[in-house]
């Protein structure tokens, strides 16, 4: 019996959900960033994001790594966001050579802020999909994103 798992097929089919995704995510980025306040991008908002979602108070090193991105790139998202007063840096009490990337006040605001002038798009393509649609693929995106995740450690 062949592997269902396995073969150009589903090669092909989980390439096409990838697709998707990417399409997806332009799309999204495109129309969050144009409702982000000027000189703001979504890397600026997905570290105040990925700080409230697993807590503040990590490295930059930590935050690159989460991120895939050079430690440069993060240094510099980081400096946007202090110079924005979104984030502040605070000595690492376990490490003297560090610092540690706290939230503000500010920072909480600007990405509840940027969360809420969503809902005009949120309207737009709401009647694409049920609210229980949405929620049956935020649990199936998340357990692939999990995976994903692990095997990257």
């Amino acid at each position: 019996m062949p592997d269902t798992k396995t073969g150009p097929d589903v090669t092909g089919l989980y390439f096409e959900l990838f697709n998707e995704i990417g399409i997806i995510s332009q799309l999204s980025r495109a129309s969050f960033e144009a409702r982000l306040p000027d000189g703001m991008v979504l890397p600026h908002f997905s570290v105040i994001n990925h700080l409230i979602r697993v807590q503040d108070g990590r490295t930059p090193l930590q935050l690159a790594r989460a991120f895939q991105v050079p430690k440069t790139s993060m240094t510099h998202t980081l400096a946007g966001l202090e110079k924005r007063g979104l984030v502040e840096m605070r000595a690492n009490p376990d490490d003297a050579r560090s610092k540690q990337v706290w939230l503000t006040e500010a920072g909480r605001t600007f990405r509840d802020e940027a969360i809420a002038s969503l809902a005009p798009d949120v309207t737009e393509i709401s009647d694409a999909l049920e609210p229980d649609e949405v929620a049956e693929m935020i649990a199936t995106l998340a357990r692939l994103r999990k995976r994903m995740d692990a095997a990257r450690d």
